[in-house]
């Protein structure tokens, strides 16, 4: 789907606010209220609008460690992918996992009350799981730059 500047400036909004009101959101896009909702709706069916939601604050939650953690895997394990990544379904404290390039398998992001939690998840739950063979973990101590945005500039073509 090609956006033009009235999609882009609907998509940023919505990021800022998601929970904008149809005609709040058509005033600041110089739209009709029936046109603007036409455009949202668009931009949900194609997929570009995947969901709406609320950003938590995970430390108000009492959730204070957050950790990257890279997790090798032995290559010799039968079904040693599928085995990991059905695992992580059942972890809720990891919030992101991703597979990446490097001397690592995967990238996972989790979330822990505490030092002691985050290391009975280790030691209980991400060791026993067939085939794990390292794990290094990346305690954040402060974050820099964090958003749930994508920035305009990117939405662009070329």
């Amino acid at each position: 789907m090609q956006l033009d500047t009235i999609d882009l400036n609907i998509l940023t909004l919505l990021q800022q606010n998601g929970r904008i009101s149809n005609q709040d959101l058509a005033e600041q896009v110089f739209l009709s209220p029936s046109s603007c909702l036409r455009r949202v709706r668009i931009l949900e069916e194609t997929g570009i609008i995947s969901r709406y939601s609320a950003v938590l604050s995970p430390e108000k939650l009492g959730l204070e460690l957050d950790v990257f953690v890279q997790v090798t895997m032995r290559r010799d394990v039968e079904s040693w992918h599928e085995n990991f990544m059905q695992a992580l379904q059942d972890y809720p404290e990891v919030v992101g996992s991703y597979i990446i390039t490097g001397d690592a398998n995967y990238l996972l992001r989790v979330k822990a009350r505490n030092l002691k939690h985050y290391s009975a998840f280790v030691l209980e739950k991400l060791y026993k799981i067939p085939g794990v063979q390292d794990i290094r973990s990346n305690i954040v101590l402060q974050a820099i730059k964090e958003t749930y945005e994508l920035p305009r500039e990117l939405l662009r073509d070329g």
